[in-house]
């Protein structure tokens, strides 16, 4: 069936139906809110105004959001490293590769990020149109200030593609991306213009939604290349340009979680209030309740609270407790080292044949950061674009392992605290169970700050002292 240019293409509307429930999860409690009944059903028979209050109070726990961001931190904890082989033009490049003044290290591990949350994104690796190569050295190029850089693709921005298979090798003949430009509106305000950029090899075009909601061929131009400067990233790949979210099950458990909690807060709502209840009395007795009043009532008769007993309430905190526990172990899967393919070579390496999903996947994007790279060098004729490593050394042999790191680093990231992660640590029998969680907190708080956070505070206050100084 015909498209029109801004509107996606099958493959990319299958993958785009899991990202909303992402979005709304990576985005907090203000947009599940607004996500109203997609994500927290209204009961059967409840009144709209006792469900809008429900919603307005319901919190959501943002296991997805920080997992992803602790996932994805890893293979950034220490400086990427470019090859011997790079080029001197391109050393210089990543300190600002986006000439948005972001340095290689902070844009990869942005869309690692975008990656591991999403499933699919890609760089585009970008040459100031109005000008070309051809002619000039790279010292030219680099004193006249124009050079290539990266641009990023998120996953929202990619509406669809074609491809062709040249000696087994597939490669892009088109690709649109979701653009949007900005314009003057009236004298102090701006408006933002839809925008779809179709490339292909050799050429590109910006096309222009206009005010009446059709769209015009706003520019054009070519490019000194013979395929199209776009990299795709996965996170788990199912195939050229198929990329699904590597937490997508943490996702669904994140959900149930947002919805078990309202249910939670809900009954501890109503079981705080204990309802007064009279046997035996007459219809039109008048009862006053107070600290001051006394209460008479007819022969036979009784007055008494009638409280929860509190079953549920305990069943529902153990069923919160249980999905907190699948969400972290769900997450820990990534870091869980697995046999995988081995050649004669990884046999003599054990390392090199049991790596964690998170591992492959950071492997995987060094590749997509070396073809970069390679574009970058093919736009400024330079013989290569040398390669990019990422520290990888974060792999945990079993899943208990796993899910205590991850632990760790979610109380690092602030999502929970000492004392939780003690007690989980303890639960799972990496803590003597005789040690006391008081008493080590204590004791963790006498201790002070530790040895790093103190040389930083050192660090920090020598700074400022030199400032003061000036």
């Amino acid at each position: 069936m015909p498209l029109a240019v801004n509107e996606q293409s099958e493959e990319i509307n299958l993958l785009a139906c899991e990202w909303p429930v992402l979005e709304a999860l990576q985005a907090g409690t203000p947009a599940m809110r607004n996500a109203r009944m997609t994500y927290l059903p209204q009961w059967p028979n409840e009144e709209a105004a006792s469900y809008t209050a429900r919603l307005a109070t319901a919190t959501l726990f943002p296991a997805y959001r920080r997992t992803v961001n602790v996932m994805a931190s890893k293979p950034f904890a220490k400086a990427l490293v470019l090859s011997d082989d790079t080029p001197e033009s391109i050393v210089t490049w990543a300190e600002d590769i986006d000439l948005q003044g972001v340095s290689l290290h902070a844009f990869a591990a942005e869309m690692f990020n975008e990656t591991v949350g999403y499933g699919l994104a890609g760089i585009l690796v970008e040459y100031p149109a109005e000008v070309s190569s051809a002619g000039l050295t790279v010292a030219q190029l680099e004193a006249s200030g124009r050079r290539p850089y990266f641009v990023r693709v998120m996953h929202d921005q990619i509406l669809g593609y074609k491809t062709e298979s040249v000696a087994g090798r597939v490669r892009l003949t088109q690709l649109r991306l979701a653009e949007s430009t900005t314009e003057d509106d009236g004298e102090y305000g701006t408006k933002t213009i839809p925008c779809v950029r179709v490339l292909r090899p050799g050429s590109w075009e910006v096309w222009k939604q206009t005010t009446d909601k059709n769209w015009v061929l706003e520019a054009s131009g070519t490019t000194s290349l013979a395929e199209i400067p776009f990299v795709p990233l996965y996170g788990v790949r199912d195939g050229f340009m198929v990329g699904k979210p590597a937490l997508l099950d943490l996702a669904y458990l994140n959900v149930k979680h947002w919805q078990s909690q309202s249910d939670q807060d809900t009954i501890l709502h109503v079981a705080r209030v204990p309802i007064l209840a009279m046997i035996g009395a007459e219809d039109e007795t008048q009862l006053t309740v107070g600290a001051m009043a006394a209460v008479k009532l007819p022969d036979k008769a009784d007055l008494k609270f009638v409280e929860h007993s509190g079953a549920s309430i305990e069943a529902g905190k153990q069923s919160l407790l249980q999905l907190e526990e699948q969400m972290v172990q769900t997450g820990a899967e990534l870091l869980v080292q697995k046999p995988g393919a081995r050649t004669a070579t990884e046999d003599a390496n054990d390392a090199e044949g049991n790596k964690s999903d998170l591992q492959r996947m950071a492997e995987n994007f060094e590749d997509a950061l070396d073809q970069a790279l390679s574009f970058m060098a093919q736009f400024a004729s330079l013989p290569s674009g040398g390669s990019v490593y990422l520290f990888n050394d974060y792999g945990a042999a079993t899943l208990s392992d796993a899910s205590a790191v991850l632990l760790k680093d979610l109380q690092m990231a602030g999502l929970l605290s000492k004392e939780t992660t003690l007690k989980e640590l303890q639960r799972r029998g990496f803590l003597s169970p005789d040690l006391s969680i008081d008493e080590e907190l204590e004791k963790a708080e006498a201790d002070g700050p530790p040895l790093g956070a103190q040389l930083d505070m050192l660090a920090i206050g020598a700074k400022q002292d030199a400032k003061d100084d000036e």
